[in-house]
């Protein structure tokens, strides 16, 4: 099987969906887009209230039924949180910093040194092909 570039843009999002034969609706296709221009985690309730205050006429259960096929096919991301599910526009691998003040998720790429992953292997015995880490604290206000 063929791996599948990064979607790193809209139109690689987009782009996923048509390739993957699923339909561009109108609604999905705001969803996606309110996704890539807010740049956040957000539940399906704030999709919802935030679509409606722009006037786009979309119901609850359809953005419940976008949202899951778009996480079900990687094409956004989607975390279980204990208050519930929060989507994200970043669906390829890439690790969060969990920020405790303002309970923001936000995204970075990290990259451990080749030399951890080693000893991370030899002390386990597996063969590390990919990861994620979360990372939680406090937002340092003078970097706010």
């Amino acid at each position: 099987m063929a791996t599948l570039k990064p979607i790193r843009s809209l139109e690689d999002a987009l782009d996923r969906c048509q390739t993957l034969g699923m339909r561009l609706s109108r609604q999905r296709r705001s969803i996606l887009e309110l996704l890539w221009r807010e740049q956040e985690h957000l539940s399906a309730r704030e999709i919802y209230d935030r679509l409606n205050r722009q006037g786009k006429d979309i119901g609850h259960t359809s953005v419940y039924q976008n949202l899951e096929a778009l996480s079900s096919h990687g094409i956004i991301e989607c975390i279980e949180r204990s208050d519930g599910r929060l989507y994200g526009n970043i669906s390829d691998s890439h690790s969060h910093i969990n920020c405790l003040d303002t309970n923001q998720i936000l995204d970075i790429h990290v990259e451990l040194p080749e030399s951890l992953i080693k000893q991370i292997e030899a002390q386990t015995g597996v063969s590390i092909t990919d990861y994620r880490i979360d990372f939680y604290g406090y937002r340092n206000p003078d970097n706010a």
